[in-house]
């Protein structure tokens, strides 16, 4: 079977049941409202997990967001009468530009700084909601009227409907958002925000810019509430329902559409099922069927210690006792859901619907297993390389680096001049200052005096993103890859800088769009085609060897279209066939008139193919020329050997 046509089949099944549940449950409203409220709450985690799943930030804002969107459609639903999809709509707004409001100040922290900030924003607008009574009615609260669509008012059943057709739509919306250029981006933020930044893609931007998508989200899922329970107080949007979409999230499993979903039905249906106790008697099998699948996927996976099974076998044990010894859940159940969401958290750290992945990946057939890019031999794909033509000679000029740090110089007035078209060696014993410089000539360091010029124009001061997008590439000492993604997304974050088309373009899936997307996809195979990773291009970079994470670093810089490439020390921890075919990358590198300035403690690789060499010792620049002449430098030697040779 087809895996595009199984996954159609299997979400009309899932839609079919959706649609198909009030008819299912009959006349019981209260269900049904669960329902919708498992919905809502759904949408509103779409847009968390696009801040806590992609860009690795913790947001404890969104209660207060969700209480902004709900008190919005709100007041304009009490107070002027607008119909609820117009207030649905100015809620978006309204809450994204809370979230920009937010999200300009607060993302210039990281950690729990950030999380300390958006809980006083949450906390405020709880505050603001209550106290301003002349517009929220204070703590009484609003009660709202039933909505009304085509003249028509909607009774549970009716807005069920309207709230899962919203359901569906956010999913897909959201959905081409993150697999998109700007989902890329997002995810590249949480792998490595430094490497991001060298890569163009700006951090600061890019996290406000999810933060205020993940916002307006909110805002909408608020306004849904609204009409679902037709009665709004401030007291409803509390840290404690704060700490219940981050949880929901976390039990669920992040970068998933399905984990949403899965979260918001464990938090808003299980502590009321705990009530009754022959349901949780049912649950406690389930979970038994659950941790033997568990010990099996243990031991297929080839693993035969039995330590990390003791606590489930122990946990799933205890609670089958309890289940069966109860005989009234009123005074545990509080207890029992704290005790299974710790459960969750702590040995289900991909969520359920990530461990239910890994659980089918041991026994799927290869029909049901992910769509892979392939590469056609046969086709003629884009040049995989493309340096920017820039017109001095004297490619990168830096006069009288001073890099200060308190009072340690680790560079001292150094002056360093890389030629067009060379490969310019960058080498000195630990410590001397090599990584320094390439850290200043990206703009991650911002020197404490002295200029560094590229293509006759000053860039030191400017951000690592800029100076990315102006010609120059790199890569690290230690590996910066986004572990996450696999070697063709990789390769695409360097290319984001090839895309024109904004969110609108994304969401509506334009010509344009796609032609972008299905270029950048062929660029990338391509370059990985260059630097002979072809047969890894769907594997995720965490999972490659070694080796080829440090070649996968090279293709990716290479999407930059660079003018420069700077290398930190590439050969570091590999074979030597592996120096070999890296060397050989380097050289064709240079053929398609990149110039690169390499940092390498191989002196057989620096003395073979680089046109001239620094040399850096202590900070200072002791010598500079043709290999040969460096080579035998006394000053060079001393620095290597500790004394002059007699």
């Amino acid at each position: 079977m087809n895996m595009k046509l199984f996954k159609v089949l299997i979400s009309l099944i899932a839609i079919g049941v959706l649609f198909f549940i009030p008819t299912l449950l009959g006349d019981n409203e209260y269900y049904v409202h669960q329902m919708a409220l498992i919905a809502i709450y759904a949408v509103l985690l779409f847009g968390l997990d696009i801040v806590v799943g992609y860009t690795g930030e913790v947001s404890l804002a969104h209660a207060g967001l969700f209480g902004i969107g709900a008190y919005t459609t709100g007041i304009l639903s009490w107070r002027y009468g607008v119909p609820f999809y117009i207030g649905d709509i100015a809620s978006i707004f309204v809450t994204a530009a809370f979230g920009l409001l937010l999200a300009l100040p607060a993302l210039r922290v990281t950690g729990p700084y950030l999380a300390m900030v958006t809980l006083a924003f949450g906390t405020i607008a709880q505050i603001l909601i209550n106290e301003m009574d002349f517009l929220t009615n204070g703590p009484l609260g609003i009660t709202i009227q039933q909505p009304v669509l085509f003249g028509k008012s909607l009774n549970e059943q009716g807005y069920y409907y309207v709230v899962i057709t919203v359901l569906l739509l956010a999913m897909l919306l959201v959905g081409r958002i993150l697999k998109s250029h700007y989902g890329r981006a997002f995810e590249a933020l949480r792998g490595s925000p430094v490497a991001s930044d060298c890569m163009g893609v700006s951090v600061y931007k890019y996290k406000v810019f999810a933060f205020v998508i993940s916002a307006g989200i909110a805002g909408f899922a608020g306004s849904l509430f609204t009409f679902n329970e037709l009665y709004i107080a401030p007291n409803t949007f509390n840290f404690d329902l704060t700490i219940l979409f981050l949880l929901a999230i976390i039990m669920g499993g992040r970068k998933t559409r399905l984990g949403p979903i899965v979260g918001a039905t464990i938090v808003v249906l299980l502590p009321n099922l705990l009530d009754d106790i022959g349901l949780f008697r049912d649950l406690s099998l389930a979970a038994v069927a659950g941790v033997i699948i568990f010990v099996l996927r243990h031991f297929i996976s080839g693993q035969r210690t039995i330590k990390p099974l003791i606590i489930p076998v122990v946990a799933v044990s205890v609670l089958v006792t309890s289940a069966y010894r109860l005989e009234d859940m009123t005074n545990w159940r509080i207890t029992i859901f704290g005790c299974l969401i710790l459960f969750v958290v702590y040995y289900l750290q991909n969520g359920i619907v990530g461990w239910v992945r890994s659980v089918i990946g041991h026994f799927k057939p290869e029909w049901v297993a992910r769509s892979l890019i392939k590469i056609d031999p046969n086709k003629e794909l884009a040049d995989a390389v493309e340096g920017k033509t820039l017109a001095s000679d004297d490619l990168l000029s830096a006069k009288k680096i001073l890099m200060q740090f308190g009072g340690l110089k680790a560079l001292n007035e150094v002056d360093l001049t890389v030629y067009k078209g060379t490969i310019h060696g960058l080498i000195g014993p630990n410590g001397s200052g090599k990584s320094t410089m390439m850290n200043v000539l990206t703009g991650i360091y911002t020197p404490t005096s002295g200029t560094v010029s590229f293509d006759e124009k000053v860039i030191s001061g400017n951000k690592p993103a800029d100076i990315a997008l102006k010609g120059i590439a790199r890569t690290f000492q230690n590996l910066q890859l986004f572990g996450e993604m696999t070697a063709l997304e990789n390769v695409m974050v360097g290319l984001h800088h090839t895309y024109r088309s904004n969110l609108l373009d994304v969401l509506l899936q334009t010509p344009r769009y796609k032609r972008e997307e299905q270029k950048a996809r062929e660029r990338a195979a391509s370059i990985l085609k260059f630097v002979g990773l072809e047969s890894f291009i769907n594997e995720e970079a965490r999972n490659l060897p070694y080796g080829r994470q440090r070649l996968l670093e090279i293709g990716r810089a290479l999407g930059l279209n660079p003018a420069l490439l700077l290398l930190d020390e590439p050969a570091a921890g590999l074979t030597p066939p592996e120096i070999t075919d890296l060397i050989d990358i380097i050289r064709k590198i240079k053929e398609h008139g990149i110039t690169v300035i390499l940092i390498e403690h191989h002196m057989d690789v620096v003395m073979g193919i680089c046109d001239n060499v620094s040399v850096l010792d202590f900070g200072q620049k002791i010598a500079e020329g043709k290999p040969q002449e460096v080579q035998s430098n006394p000053k060079v030697i001393e620095a290597y050997l500790g004394s002059q040779a007699s």
